[in-house]
Protein backbone atom coordinates (compact mmCIF):
# COMPACT_ATOMS: atom_id res chain seq x y z
CA UNK A 1 0.00 0.00 0.00
CA UNK A 2 1.35 3.65 -1.27
CA UNK A 3 1.41 5.59 2.02
CA UNK A 4 0.73 8.97 1.78
CA UNK A 5 -0.59 9.98 5.86
CA UNK A 6 1.83 11.90 7.52
CA UNK A 7 1.07 10.17 10.57
CA UNK A 8 2.43 7.23 9.14
CA UNK A 9 5.91 9.40 10.15
CA UNK A 10 5.22 8.62 13.46
CA UNK A 11 5.87 4.74 13.37
CA UNK A 12 8.82 3.14 13.98
CA UNK A 13 9.43 -0.01 11.94
CA UNK A 14 10.89 -3.31 12.66
CA UNK A 15 12.12 -3.00 8.90
CA UNK A 16 12.35 -0.49 6.74
CA UNK A 17 13.81 -1.90 2.86
CA UNK A 18 15.58 0.64 0.79
CA UNK A 19 14.62 -0.80 -2.77
CA UNK A 20 11.73 -2.93 -4.03
CA UNK A 21 13.59 -5.39 -6.56
CA UNK A 22 13.73 -9.14 -6.52
CA UNK A 23 15.96 -8.84 -3.21
CA UNK A 24 14.31 -5.73 -1.46
CA UNK A 25 10.01 -7.01 -1.95
CA UNK A 26 11.03 -10.16 -1.26
CA UNK A 27 12.82 -9.40 1.76
CA UNK A 28 10.26 -7.21 3.05
CA UNK A 29 7.77 -9.82 2.58
CA UNK A 30 9.44 -12.43 4.47
CA UNK A 31 9.79 -10.06 7.84
CA UNK A 32 5.92 -9.37 7.22
CA UNK A 33 5.54 -13.07 7.43
CA UNK A 34 7.99 -13.57 10.57
CA UNK A 35 5.14 -10.72 12.52
CA UNK A 36 7.36 -7.93 11.74
CA UNK A 37 6.16 -4.28 10.84
CA UNK A 38 7.91 -3.35 7.78
CA UNK A 39 8.16 -0.80 4.88
CA UNK A 40 9.40 -0.32 1.56
CA UNK A 41 11.03 2.80 -0.14
CA UNK A 42 11.02 2.39 -3.41
CA UNK A 43 11.74 5.22 -6.12
CA UNK A 44 9.70 4.05 -9.24
CA UNK A 45 5.81 3.78 -9.48
CA UNK A 46 5.93 -0.35 -10.01
CA UNK A 47 7.11 -2.12 -7.86
CA UNK A 48 10.11 -5.46 -8.58
CA UNK A 49 12.44 -3.51 -9.77
CA UNK A 50 15.19 -3.51 -12.70
CA UNK A 51 14.36 -7.28 -12.95
CA UNK A 52 10.92 -7.09 -13.07
CA UNK A 53 10.06 -4.08 -14.92
CA UNK A 54 13.32 -3.60 -17.47
CA UNK A 55 15.56 -6.84 -17.13
CA UNK A 56 14.60 -11.15 -16.42
CA UNK A 57 10.77 -10.36 -17.19
CA UNK A 58 10.67 -8.40 -20.88
CA UNK A 59 14.12 -9.80 -22.34
CA UNK A 60 12.59 -13.54 -21.77
CA UNK A 61 9.08 -11.91 -23.38
CA UNK A 62 10.60 -11.01 -26.43
CA UNK A 63 13.34 -14.06 -26.74
CA UNK A 64 10.37 -16.02 -26.03
CA UNK A 65 8.64 -14.18 -28.58
CA UNK A 66 11.02 -13.84 -31.31
CA UNK A 67 11.80 -17.78 -30.85
CA UNK A 68 8.65 -18.45 -32.14
CA UNK A 69 9.14 -16.07 -34.74
CA UNK A 70 12.12 -17.39 -36.14
CA UNK A 71 10.86 -21.55 -35.93
CA UNK A 72 7.78 -19.97 -38.20
CA UNK A 73 10.17 -18.08 -40.49
CA UNK A 74 12.62 -21.04 -40.43
CA UNK A 75 11.91 -24.08 -38.22
CA UNK A 76 8.82 -26.14 -39.43
CA UNK A 77 9.95 -27.19 -42.39
CA UNK A 78 12.03 -30.29 -40.75
CA UNK A 79 8.63 -31.29 -39.27
CA UNK A 80 7.25 -31.33 -42.38
CA UNK A 81 4.89 -28.20 -42.02
CA UNK A 82 4.20 -25.69 -44.46
CA UNK A 83 3.62 -21.77 -43.80
CA UNK A 84 2.75 -19.34 -45.99
CA UNK A 85 4.15 -15.65 -45.38
CA UNK A 86 5.16 -14.93 -42.11
CA UNK A 87 4.13 -11.36 -40.90
CA UNK A 88 5.69 -9.55 -38.03
CA UNK A 89 4.01 -6.76 -35.52
CA UNK A 90 6.93 -5.69 -33.26
CA UNK A 91 4.15 -3.60 -31.97
CA UNK A 92 2.01 -6.73 -30.43
CA UNK A 93 4.99 -8.01 -29.55
CA UNK A 94 6.23 -5.06 -27.47
CA UNK A 95 2.68 -4.89 -26.02
CA UNK A 96 2.31 -8.81 -25.07
CA UNK A 97 5.86 -8.32 -22.76
CA UNK A 98 4.29 -5.30 -21.51
CA UNK A 99 1.37 -7.11 -20.32
CA UNK A 100 3.19 -9.44 -19.00
CA UNK A 101 5.59 -7.13 -17.24
CA UNK A 102 2.15 -5.76 -15.78
CA UNK A 103 0.73 -8.50 -14.49
CA UNK A 104 3.67 -9.87 -12.41
CA UNK A 105 4.14 -5.50 -11.43
CA UNK A 106 0.34 -5.56 -9.99
CA UNK A 107 1.06 -9.24 -8.62
CA UNK A 108 3.75 -7.68 -6.15
CA UNK A 109 1.47 -5.06 -5.46
CA UNK A 110 -0.92 -7.63 -3.87
CA UNK A 111 0.97 -8.97 -2.10
CA UNK A 112 2.10 -5.65 -0.13
CA UNK A 113 -1.14 -5.09 0.61
CA UNK A 114 -1.70 -8.74 1.73
CA UNK A 115 1.13 -8.93 4.17
CA UNK A 116 0.46 -5.16 5.04
CA UNK A 117 3.69 -3.74 4.11
CA UNK A 118 3.68 0.02 4.24
CA UNK A 119 5.17 1.22 0.58
CA UNK A 120 6.14 4.48 0.34
CA UNK A 121 7.29 6.26 -3.64
CA UNK A 122 10.43 8.20 -3.61
CA UNK A 123 13.82 8.33 -3.12
CA UNK A 124 15.65 7.15 -0.22
CA UNK A 125 18.58 9.06 1.53
CA UNK A 126 20.16 7.82 5.33
CA UNK A 127 20.56 10.04 7.41
CA UNK A 128 21.11 8.25 11.16
CA UNK A 129 21.82 4.18 11.29
CA UNK A 130 17.90 4.32 11.79
CA UNK A 131 16.96 7.25 10.29
CA UNK A 132 15.67 7.35 6.58
CA UNK A 133 14.37 10.81 4.81
CA UNK A 134 12.07 9.78 1.38
CA UNK A 135 11.53 12.29 -0.67
CA UNK A 136 8.33 12.08 -3.48
CA UNK A 137 5.30 13.97 -3.65
CA UNK A 138 6.01 15.01 -0.11
CA UNK A 139 9.39 14.54 1.95
CA UNK A 140 9.10 12.45 5.55
CA UNK A 141 11.14 10.83 7.76
CA UNK A 142 10.97 7.12 8.73
CA UNK A 143 12.50 5.69 11.66
CA UNK A 144 13.07 1.72 11.90
CA UNK A 145 14.95 -0.33 14.01
CA UNK A 146 17.12 -2.18 11.07
CA UNK A 147 17.47 -0.75 7.73
CA UNK A 148 18.35 -3.20 4.65
CA UNK A 149 19.60 -1.69 0.93
CA UNK A 150 18.54 -3.26 -1.87
CA UNK A 151 19.09 -0.78 -4.08
CA UNK A 152 20.14 -3.26 -6.98
CA UNK A 153 22.25 -1.79 -9.48
CA UNK A 154 22.18 -0.31 -12.99
CA UNK A 155 23.99 -0.56 -16.36
CA UNK A 156 27.63 0.58 -16.64
CA UNK A 157 29.30 1.89 -19.52
CA UNK A 158 32.79 1.84 -21.51
CA UNK A 159 35.14 4.72 -20.85
CA UNK A 160 34.19 7.78 -22.98
CA UNK A 161 30.92 6.34 -24.28
CA UNK A 162 27.87 8.09 -23.31
CA UNK A 163 24.60 6.31 -23.81
CA UNK A 164 22.12 8.56 -24.55
CA UNK A 165 19.15 6.30 -25.02
CA UNK A 166 18.41 6.81 -28.73
CA UNK A 167 21.30 5.49 -30.79
CA UNK A 168 24.13 4.22 -27.83
CA UNK A 169 21.63 2.10 -25.51
CA UNK A 170 21.31 0.18 -22.99
CA UNK A 171 19.56 -2.93 -22.26
CA UNK A 172 16.36 -0.99 -20.95
CA UNK A 173 16.44 0.93 -24.24
CA UNK A 174 16.96 -2.15 -26.31
CA UNK A 175 13.95 -3.98 -25.08
CA UNK A 176 11.73 -0.86 -26.16
CA UNK A 177 12.81 0.00 -29.65
CA UNK A 178 9.90 0.98 -32.23
CA UNK A 179 11.55 -0.87 -35.02
CA UNK A 180 13.68 -3.09 -35.66
CA UNK A 181 17.76 -1.97 -36.70
CA UNK A 182 19.49 -2.72 -39.82
CA UNK A 183 22.52 -3.23 -37.75
CA UNK A 184 23.02 -3.30 -34.07
CA UNK A 185 26.68 -3.98 -32.56
CA UNK A 186 26.74 -5.47 -28.96
CA UNK A 187 29.44 -4.37 -26.30
CA UNK A 188 29.90 -7.71 -24.07
CA UNK A 189 29.46 -11.61 -25.19
CA UNK A 190 27.88 -11.95 -21.52
CA UNK A 191 24.44 -13.30 -20.60
CA UNK A 192 22.50 -9.42 -21.89
CA UNK A 193 24.54 -8.85 -24.96
CA UNK A 194 23.88 -12.21 -26.09
CA UNK A 195 20.22 -12.42 -25.10
CA UNK A 196 19.17 -8.98 -26.82
CA UNK A 197 21.66 -9.67 -29.32
CA UNK A 198 19.51 -12.72 -30.29
CA UNK A 199 16.13 -10.97 -29.77
CA UNK A 200 16.79 -8.59 -32.93
CA UNK A 201 19.12 -10.94 -34.65
CA UNK A 202 16.18 -13.35 -35.15
CA UNK A 203 13.77 -10.37 -35.69
CA UNK A 204 16.51 -9.70 -38.90
CA UNK A 205 18.81 -7.27 -37.59
CA UNK A 206 22.65 -7.88 -38.26
CA UNK A 207 24.31 -8.65 -35.55
CA UNK A 208 27.92 -7.97 -33.86
CA UNK A 209 29.14 -8.94 -30.67
CA UNK A 210 32.45 -7.10 -30.00
CA UNK A 211 33.90 -8.33 -26.79
CA UNK A 212 36.84 -6.96 -25.08
CA UNK A 213 37.95 -10.84 -23.91
CA UNK A 214 39.05 -13.51 -25.81
CA UNK A 215 35.55 -15.77 -25.56
CA UNK A 216 32.08 -15.16 -24.54
CA UNK A 217 30.37 -15.70 -21.72
CA UNK A 218 33.87 -15.46 -19.52
CA UNK A 219 32.01 -16.88 -16.16
CA UNK A 220 30.95 -20.17 -17.80
CA UNK A 221 33.08 -23.11 -18.36
CA UNK A 222 34.72 -22.88 -21.19
CA UNK A 223 34.05 -26.02 -22.89
CA UNK A 224 30.52 -24.62 -22.94
CA UNK A 225 31.53 -21.53 -23.86
CA UNK A 226 33.09 -22.28 -27.14
CA UNK A 227 30.13 -24.59 -28.24
CA UNK A 228 28.00 -21.89 -27.45
CA UNK A 229 29.86 -19.37 -29.97
CA UNK A 230 29.74 -21.82 -32.51
CA UNK A 231 25.76 -22.44 -32.54
CA UNK A 232 25.47 -18.81 -32.22
CA UNK A 233 27.65 -18.08 -35.35
CA UNK A 234 25.93 -20.98 -37.09
CA UNK A 235 22.59 -18.48 -36.31
CA UNK A 236 24.42 -15.60 -37.92
CA UNK A 237 25.25 -13.58 -35.04
CA UNK A 238 28.48 -12.07 -35.75
CA UNK A 239 31.25 -12.09 -33.14
CA UNK A 240 35.02 -9.69 -32.48
CA UNK A 241 36.55 -11.27 -29.68
CA UNK A 242 39.90 -9.57 -27.91
CA UNK A 243 38.77 -6.03 -29.40
CA UNK A 244 38.07 -3.16 -27.59
CA UNK A 245 35.83 -0.22 -28.18
CA UNK A 246 38.10 2.92 -28.25
CA UNK A 247 34.79 5.16 -29.04
CA UNK A 248 31.50 5.80 -30.85
CA UNK A 249 31.13 8.53 -32.62
CA UNK A 250 26.87 9.12 -33.73
CA UNK A 251 26.39 10.57 -36.97
CA UNK A 252 22.74 10.92 -39.25
CA UNK A 253 23.00 7.42 -40.22
CA UNK A 254 23.96 5.75 -37.56
CA UNK A 255 27.58 5.00 -35.62
CA UNK A 256 30.84 4.35 -36.75
CA UNK A 257 32.68 2.58 -33.88
CA UNK A 258 36.19 2.88 -33.32
CA UNK A 259 37.74 -1.19 -32.44
CA UNK A 260 41.58 -1.11 -31.54
CA UNK A 261 43.63 -2.17 -34.75
CA UNK A 262 40.46 -3.15 -36.54
CA UNK A 263 38.19 -1.84 -39.20
CA UNK A 264 35.88 0.55 -38.35
CA UNK A 265 31.97 -0.94 -37.75
CA UNK A 266 29.33 0.64 -38.82
CA UNK A 267 25.70 0.39 -37.02
CA UNK A 268 22.35 1.97 -36.49
CA UNK A 269 22.45 1.28 -32.59
CA UNK A 270 24.70 0.19 -30.28
CA UNK A 271 23.80 -1.71 -27.10
CA UNK A 272 26.64 -1.22 -24.45
CA UNK A 273 25.81 -4.49 -22.36
CA UNK A 274 29.12 -4.25 -20.68
CA UNK A 275 28.56 -5.01 -16.84
CA UNK A 276 26.49 -3.14 -14.27
CA UNK A 277 27.56 -0.82 -11.06
CA UNK A 278 26.04 -0.33 -7.65
CA UNK A 279 22.90 1.76 -7.24
CA UNK A 280 24.15 4.18 -4.31
CA UNK A 281 24.30 7.43 -5.52
CA UNK A 282 22.67 9.95 -2.98
CA UNK A 283 21.78 7.04 -0.73
CA UNK A 284 24.21 9.00 1.85
CA UNK A 285 25.86 5.81 2.86
CA UNK A 286 29.30 6.47 2.74
CA UNK A 287 28.63 10.14 4.05
CA UNK A 288 27.58 8.24 7.53
CA UNK A 289 30.89 6.22 7.35
CA UNK A 290 29.72 3.09 5.46
CA UNK A 291 32.48 1.18 3.92
CA UNK A 292 32.31 0.23 -0.05
CA UNK A 293 35.03 -1.23 -2.16
CA UNK A 294 36.93 0.18 -5.04
CA UNK A 295 34.40 -0.28 -7.38
CA UNK A 296 31.66 0.97 -5.35
CA UNK A 297 30.02 -2.25 -3.86
CA UNK A 298 28.63 -1.55 -0.35
CA UNK A 299 30.96 -3.79 2.27
CA UNK A 300 28.83 -6.59 4.00
CA UNK A 301 29.63 -9.48 5.99
CA UNK A 302 28.63 -13.08 5.66
CA UNK A 303 25.52 -11.84 8.03
CA UNK A 304 24.97 -9.10 5.31
CA UNK A 305 25.40 -6.62 8.27
CA UNK A 306 27.04 -3.39 6.75
CA UNK A 307 30.04 -2.00 8.63
CA UNK A 308 27.19 0.89 10.01
CA UNK A 309 25.02 -1.06 12.58
CA UNK A 310 21.72 -2.07 12.19
CA UNK A 311 22.23 -1.42 8.23
CA UNK A 312 22.15 -4.23 6.12
CA UNK A 313 22.74 -4.50 2.58
CA UNK A 314 22.06 -7.97 -0.18
CA UNK A 315 21.79 -8.12 -3.66
CA UNK A 316 23.35 -6.74 -6.43
CA UNK A 317 24.49 -3.36 -4.68
CA UNK A 318 26.98 -5.86 -2.61
CA UNK A 319 28.26 -7.30 -5.84
CA UNK A 320 28.96 -11.20 -6.51
CA UNK A 321 26.45 -12.71 -8.79
CA UNK A 322 24.24 -9.82 -9.87
CA UNK A 323 21.05 -12.16 -10.00
CA UNK A 324 17.95 -12.01 -9.59
CA UNK A 325 17.31 -15.51 -7.64
CA UNK A 326 20.91 -14.17 -5.62
CA UNK A 327 19.60 -11.11 -3.93
CA UNK A 328 15.90 -13.00 -2.91
CA UNK A 329 17.96 -16.03 -1.39
CA UNK A 330 20.40 -13.26 0.34
CA UNK A 331 16.79 -11.34 1.24
CA UNK A 332 15.26 -13.82 2.65
CA UNK A 333 18.07 -15.66 4.69
CA UNK A 334 18.92 -11.80 5.75
CA UNK A 335 15.88 -11.30 7.39
CA UNK A 336 15.90 -14.57 9.04
CA UNK A 337 19.85 -13.94 10.67
CA UNK A 338 17.93 -10.43 11.71
CA UNK A 339 14.73 -11.74 13.48
CA UNK A 340 15.08 -15.78 13.86
CA UNK A 341 18.87 -15.94 14.70
CA UNK A 342 19.64 -18.09 11.26
CA UNK A 343 19.76 -17.41 7.82
CA UNK A 344 22.21 -18.67 5.15
CA UNK A 345 22.84 -18.70 1.34
CA UNK A 346 25.43 -21.69 -0.43
CA UNK A 347 27.12 -19.35 -3.00
CA UNK A 348 28.53 -22.65 -4.76
CA UNK A 349 24.66 -23.79 -5.57
CA UNK A 350 23.76 -20.04 -6.74
CA UNK A 351 22.70 -21.18 -10.35
CA UNK A 352 23.26 -19.14 -13.54
CA UNK A 353 21.53 -19.38 -16.58
CA UNK A 354 22.01 -17.50 -20.56
CA UNK A 355 18.33 -17.66 -22.12
CA UNK A 356 19.63 -18.29 -25.62
CA UNK A 357 18.71 -20.91 -27.76
CA UNK A 358 19.75 -23.54 -26.78
CA UNK A 359 20.00 -22.03 -23.50
CA UNK A 360 23.48 -22.15 -21.29
CA UNK A 361 23.09 -22.80 -17.72
CA UNK A 362 25.43 -23.69 -14.94
CA UNK A 363 25.87 -24.13 -11.29
CA UNK A 364 28.88 -24.35 -9.11
CA UNK A 365 32.86 -24.02 -10.27
CA UNK A 366 34.41 -24.04 -13.62
CA UNK A 367 37.18 -27.12 -14.70
CA UNK A 368 39.72 -23.92 -15.34
CA UNK A 369 39.22 -22.61 -12.22
CA UNK A 370 39.32 -25.25 -10.31
CA UNK A 371 42.25 -26.86 -11.70
CA UNK A 372 43.64 -23.43 -10.87
CA UNK A 373 43.18 -23.85 -7.37
CA UNK A 374 44.91 -27.51 -8.00
CA UNK A 375 41.43 -28.99 -6.97
CA UNK A 376 41.73 -32.14 -8.11
CA UNK A 377 38.69 -32.89 -10.62
CA UNK A 378 37.15 -35.91 -13.09
CA UNK A 379 34.50 -35.13 -15.56
CA UNK A 380 31.63 -36.39 -17.51
CA UNK A 381 29.72 -35.06 -20.57
CA UNK A 382 27.38 -36.29 -22.78
CA UNK A 383 25.81 -34.82 -25.64
CA UNK A 384 22.08 -33.94 -26.26
CA UNK A 385 22.78 -35.67 -29.75
CA UNK A 386 22.22 -38.66 -27.84
CA UNK A 387 18.89 -38.16 -26.22
CA UNK A 388 16.08 -39.24 -27.73
CA UNK A 389 13.72 -36.20 -26.35
CA UNK A 390 15.92 -33.95 -27.88
CA UNK A 391 15.71 -35.71 -31.34
CA UNK A 392 12.07 -36.19 -31.41
CA UNK A 393 11.87 -33.02 -30.69
CA UNK A 394 14.35 -30.98 -33.31
CA UNK A 395 16.30 -29.80 -30.58
CA UNK A 396 19.19 -31.53 -30.46
CA UNK A 397 22.58 -29.15 -30.00
CA UNK A 398 24.43 -28.95 -26.64
CA UNK A 399 25.73 -30.99 -24.02
CA UNK A 400 25.90 -31.64 -20.56
CA UNK A 401 28.84 -31.75 -18.46
CA UNK A 402 29.37 -32.32 -14.80
CA UNK A 403 32.69 -32.28 -12.61
CA UNK A 404 33.57 -34.01 -9.28
CA UNK A 405 36.24 -34.45 -7.11
CA UNK A 406 38.24 -36.74 -8.44
CA UNK A 407 38.91 -38.61 -4.59
CA UNK A 408 35.56 -37.78 -2.70
CA UNK A 409 33.59 -37.76 -5.98
CA UNK A 410 31.60 -34.66 -4.62
CA UNK A 411 29.95 -33.07 -7.53
CA UNK A 412 31.64 -29.46 -7.81
CA UNK A 413 29.95 -27.76 -10.95
CA UNK A 414 27.38 -29.38 -13.52
CA UNK A 415 27.35 -27.41 -16.80
CA UNK A 416 24.51 -27.57 -19.34
CA UNK A 417 24.07 -26.07 -23.03
CA UNK A 418 20.96 -27.59 -24.80
CA UNK A 419 17.28 -27.40 -24.87
CA UNK A 420 15.82 -26.36 -21.48
CA UNK A 421 18.96 -26.05 -19.95
CA UNK A 422 18.11 -23.47 -17.18
CA UNK A 423 14.98 -25.83 -16.32
CA UNK A 424 17.13 -29.29 -16.36
CA UNK A 425 20.07 -27.54 -14.14
CA UNK A 426 17.41 -27.38 -11.13
CA UNK A 427 17.81 -30.70 -10.33
CA UNK A 428 21.99 -30.43 -10.38
CA UNK A 429 21.57 -27.52 -7.66
CA UNK A 430 19.83 -29.74 -5.31
CA UNK A 431 21.59 -32.41 -5.51
CA UNK A 432 24.66 -30.12 -4.90
CA UNK A 433 22.64 -28.37 -1.52
CA UNK A 434 22.97 -32.07 -0.71
CA UNK A 435 26.34 -32.40 -1.29
CA UNK A 436 25.58 -35.35 -3.81
CA UNK A 437 28.12 -37.06 -5.48
CA UNK A 438 28.03 -37.60 -9.04
CA UNK A 439 26.91 -41.41 -8.68
CA UNK A 440 24.29 -39.95 -6.40
CA UNK A 441 23.15 -38.02 -9.62
CA UNK A 442 23.98 -41.20 -12.14
CA UNK A 443 21.67 -43.75 -9.90
CA UNK A 444 18.56 -41.44 -9.81
CA UNK A 445 15.92 -42.80 -12.43
CA UNK A 446 15.48 -40.53 -14.84
CA UNK A 447 12.01 -40.87 -16.71
CA UNK A 448 12.48 -41.85 -21.18
CA UNK A 449 12.32 -40.17 -23.00
CA UNK A 450 12.82 -36.81 -21.06
CA UNK A 451 16.17 -34.44 -21.84
CA UNK A 452 16.78 -35.06 -17.88
CA UNK A 453 18.64 -38.20 -19.16
CA UNK A 454 21.39 -36.52 -20.35
CA UNK A 455 21.97 -35.41 -17.47
CA UNK A 456 22.40 -38.80 -15.63
CA UNK A 457 23.97 -40.34 -18.62
CA UNK A 458 26.83 -37.39 -18.04
CA UNK A 459 27.13 -38.05 -14.21
CA UNK A 460 27.63 -41.94 -15.67
CA UNK A 461 30.06 -40.79 -17.94
CA UNK A 462 31.65 -39.11 -14.93
CA UNK A 463 33.39 -42.89 -14.84
CA UNK A 464 33.27 -43.47 -18.36
CA UNK A 465 29.68 -45.36 -17.97
CA UNK A 466 27.38 -43.64 -19.66
CA UNK A 467 25.30 -46.46 -21.57
CA UNK A 468 24.26 -44.05 -24.62
CA UNK A 469 27.44 -42.07 -25.24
Amino acid sequence: MAVENQKEDQKIYDLLVIGAGPGGYVAAIRAAQLGKKVACVEKDQTLGGTCLNVGCIPSKALLESSHKYQACTTGLAAHGIAVGEVTLDLQAMMARKNAVVGTLTAGVEFLFKKNKIDRFVGTARLLTSDTVEVKGKTSRKLTARAILIATGSTAATIPGVIIDGRQVVSSTEALSFTEIPKSLVVAGAGAVGLELGSVWQRLGAEVTVVEYLDRVLPTADRDIGKLALRLLKKQGMKFLLGAKIESIARTDEGCRIAVAGREMLSADKVLIATGRKPCTAALGFTELGGTVDDRGFIVADSHWQTSISGIYAIGDVIGGAMLAHKASEEGVACVEQLFTGYGHVNYQAVPSIVYTHPEVAWVGRTEEALKEENIPVKTGSFYFKGNGRALALGDADGMVKVIAHRDTDRLLGVHIIGPAAGDLLAEAVAAMEFSASSEDLARVCHAHPTLAEAVKEAALNVTGSAIHG
